[in-house]
């Protein structure tokens, strides 16, 4: 594996990449509190195969770091993404493999790109429209997802960057298997981190979501929420998702109605990961990928 730079609008990006050009793209998009490195342990198994790339997204890791709200709605997020397709895989789609808030950008090239994405695959991570019904619901859901209203506060990245990054490491816990992380990773996070400003453009991918959180109890009425038509956010390439059981952050009711928005949907739960499955499992579901485009 090697880091890669790509300018992107002018602005520096980061890239995890292993494999041979040539080679079909495989796109990996991670999610928070995480960078290219979440991939490290998944890509070795498909790099045979693919032309494996891992961005470091914009506010992450190596990568650019706005820090305006603004700089992270979602065609914003895109615009990225599809600099790196186009960069790596000019002349064809690429397999696009999501995983927490690196899905909803996979989604959001599925719905708005779809001729960049041969293969959607996400990894523990959700459709807005299943999820924007269970953030709303005041159900178990909406309990879970309570720590992304704390997220969003004004101020927020001085608590987590205090003792260490101590609070960040507390929601990488939450009640999951945290086996796989070693002094080394730990050291790693922290870098990629950073300081006050780093973590804070992390946090502005939660304050630029239009999606709303009930409270507990108290689902928030139909025509409170964003206008979400399923016509708009259909996935018409064959679609996997890969789902560690385990996940206290995500739970299966994130996911219920996926169906509805897809022609070619595959779910595989499995019962003993949770949402840190692409650290926990990588060997695993680098087989169900490649049995998933044996398929299709």
């Amino acid at each position: 594996m090697r880091n890669e730079t790509l300018k992107i609008s002018g602005q520096r990006f980061n890239m995890l990449v292993a494999g041979e050009a040539g080679k079909p793209m495989m796109l990996f998009l991670h999610g928070f509190p995480e960078y290219s490195g979440a991939f490290e342990e998944l890509m070795p198994h498909l790099a045979q195969d693919f032309l494996c790339v891992a961005p470091d997204q914009r506010g992450f890791g190596a990568s650019w770091k706005p820090q305006d709200i603004k700089d992270y709605v979602l065609p914003a997020l895109l615009s990225d993404a599809t600099a790196v397709i186009s960069h790596y895989s000019p002349d064809a789609p690429a397999v696009v493999v999501g995983h927490d808030w690196g899905s909803a950008v996979a989604y959001g090239l599925a719905f708005r790109n779809p001729d960049l994405v041969s293969h959607l695959i996400i990894a523990n991570g959700v459709h807005p429209g299943p999820f924007q019904r269970a953030m709303a619901a005041g159900g178990a859901q909406s309990v879970a997802s309570q720590y992304i209203a704390d997220l969003r506060r004004e101020g927020k990245e001085h608590d987590l960057v205090a003792n260490d990054h101590a609070a960040i490491f507390d929601i990488f816990n939450k009640h999951m298997d945290m086996g796989w992380m070693t002094p080394a990773r730990r050291a790693a996070y922290r870098a990629a981190w950073g300081n006050v400003e780093g973590v804070r453009a992390m946090l502005n991918w939660y304050r630029a979501s239009p999606l709303k959180l009930a409270d507990p109890g108290s689902p928030i009425p139909p025509e409170e929420l964003p206008d979400l038509p399923t016509d708009a956010l259909r996935v018409r390439m064959p679609h996997l998702l890969i789902w560690g059981m385990n996940d206290t952050a995500l739970l299966p009711e994130s996911y219920e109605g996926l169906q509805e928005y897809c022609d070619t949907l595959t779910i595989e739960e499995v019962a003993d990961a949770d949402h840190w499955i692409l650290h926990q499992r990588p060997a695993d579901v680098a087989d169900r990928i490649h049995r998933f485009l044996a398929q299709h």
